[in-house]
């Protein structure tokens, strides 16, 4: 799959305008690998790699790269990577080359800048699984600002606790009671329809008390798996995305006016406050369909995309993140803020998820 700057089709992309001239290699995120080189104005996007959590991928990710630089005759003189320093791809390439770390989301922005052929400013509305912030916690909700020397966090979700971490993510249930225990504390252990054995409620609770590997997160996609278990959709992962694929494939009704509550705290950055809309869920799971909940949670999530865009002044907005491979959640964003005359942009050609990182990464050399 090689791209100029533009993507499998091979079409230039008018923006990428490297005034440095730096070739760079972009070394891509730790899942759904992909890696890209530039030269000039141009860029290639490797093919799909994978995870990189065994020894034998992150050796064919090595030999690939080798390879692509030797087709294209590119020698990189710097090299772009994850500012989570604990991804295989941040430690891949030990060459001793000028090295310059990207924060995940910035990244994944630039990446759907980098396929319309935009520059800044923008409003970025970056949402998946999570990534690495600039204050050591796990973004996924995030409303960025992107400018000519970079971004700022403009809002975010409120965070709220992943029992055991990764754990978390093969396990809705999890993500389900952490934001119970947001909300209620200790009071979140006495319902009674709560899928765990007492035991495991023993472990939970210990360790949400005592913050034993429960790291907070802002992550969409992780409230996605939680209200997916809350509904009784899925509380544990069987393949990867299963729970927030079926609460998509769940939200079929068509309502696209009534909403969910939700606050936000309009400070900097802004926190949008999920509990009214979370409050109102567990309610209605005692008196309507899970499809109803579900549908209403989509409508939900893209007005609190119009209250910011239009908190933040900003007319372009790009849409990037895993969340956005959820075509009903994308639909209703892209129509509400097009009705409400923003200028929204999506990924087509690139992956919204980690597999487009490399091409953000690519075009944040350009403000550096």
């Amino acid at each position: 799959c090689t791209f100029s700057f533009n993507a499998a089709q091979n079409k230039k992309l008018p923006i990428i305008d490297n005034a440095n001239n730096i070739s760079t290699l972009a070394v891509g995120g730790h899942l759904k690998n992909t890696f890209a080189l530039s030269q000039g104005n141009y860029a290639v996007l490797s093919q799909h790699l994978g995870d990189l959590e065994t020894q034998e991928t992150q050796i064919h990710v090595e030999k690939t790269v080798d390879e692509m630089q030797t087709f294209y005759g590119i020698t990189p003189k710097r090299i772009m990577h994850d500012t989570h320093l604990d991804y295989a791809s941040s430690q891949l390439v030990s060459r001793p080359l000028e090295k310059h770390a990207i924060q995940h989301h910035y990244a994944h922005a630039l990446s759907c800048m980098a396929e319309n052929g935009l520059t800044p400013p923008a409003l970025a509305i970056v949402w998946d699984g999570a990534g690495l912030g600039l204050d050591n916690t796990l973004w996924g909700g995030e409303f960025l600002r992107i400018h000519e020397k970079g971004f700022s966090r403009f809002a975010h979700f409120r965070t709220f606790p992943l029992i055991g971490g990764h754990k978390a993510m093969e396990e809705p249930r999890r993500a389900a009671l952490g934001l119970l225990f947001e909300l209620y504390g200790d009071l979140a252990f006495e319902r009674v329809n709560l899928p765990f054995s007492a035991h495991e409620k023993a472990l939970m609770k210990m360790a949400l008390n005592n913050q034993l590997n429960c790291p907070r997160t802002s992550s969409v996609g992780r409230l996605f798996d939680a209200v997916s278990s809350l509904l009784g959709l899925c509380h544990l992962n069987t393949y990867e995305g299963q729970a927030a694929m079926q609460l998509e494939n769940c939200a079929i009704l068509i309502n696209k006016t009534h909403c969910y509550e939700f606050n936000i705290q309009k400070k900097i950055p802004a926190v949008i406050d999920w509990q009214p809309m979370i409050e109102q869920i567990l309610y209605d799971t005692l008196h309507h369909p899970p499809a109803y909940c579900a549908t209403i949670l989509h409508n939900t999530l893209a007005k609190v995309c119009i209250n910011i865009a239009q908190l933040s002044n900003e007319k372009t907005v790009v849409l990037s993140g895993g969340c956005f491979q959820n075509a009903q959640l994308t639909q209703r964003v892209v129509d509400q803020l097009n009705a409400a005359g923003f200028d929204v942009h999506c990924h087509s050609q690139v992956p919204p998820n980690d597999g487009g990182l490399a091409l953000g990464q690519l075009y944040a050399g350009h403000f550096l």
